[in-house]
C-alpha cells in the first residue's frame, strides 16, 4: 500500500478544503479536490501495481509547477511554497521508487 501516496493526497484534498474556508475561491476547490482525487487514484494504481506511478507523477508535477510558479510570482510560503516544495520532494520520493522497482527488480 503507497501510504505516502495517500498522505499526499490527503494533505492537498485537505489543503484545498482549508483554503476554501479561508478565501471562498470555489474554483480553487472544486481543482483542490480535483488533484488531489487524481493524487488518490494513483496511489491505489500504484498499491495494485509497483510499476504504475505514471498519474502519481503527472499529477506532483503539475502540482508543483502550478504551485511553484505562484510560489515565484507571490513569494508567500503559504500556501504555494509548501505545497511545490511538498510536491517535489514527493517527486524525488517517486523517482526513486522507480529506480528501485524497475533496476534493481525490488
Amino acid at each position: 500500500m503507497d501510504l505516502i501516496g495517500f498522505g499526499y493526497a490527503a494533505l492537498v484534498t485537505f489543503g484545498s478544503i482549508l483554503g476554501y474556508k479561508r478565501r471562498g475561491g470555489v474554483l480553487s476547490l472544486i481543482a483542490g479536490l480535483f488533484v488531489g482525487f487524481l493524487a488518490g487514484y494513483g496511489a491505489y494504481r500504484v498499491s495494485n501495481d509497483k510499476r504504475d506511478v505514471k498519474l502519481s507523477l503527472f499529477t506532483a508535477f503539475f502540482l508543483a509547477t502550478i504551485m511553484g510558479v505562484r510560489f515565484k510570482r507571490s513569494k508567500k510560503i503559504m500556501p504555494a511554497g509548501l505545497v511545490a516544495g511538498l510536491s517535489e520532494h514527493f517527486l524525488s520520493g517517486q523517482f526513486s521508487h522507480i529506480w528501485e522497482v524497475q533496476v534493481q527488480g525490488s
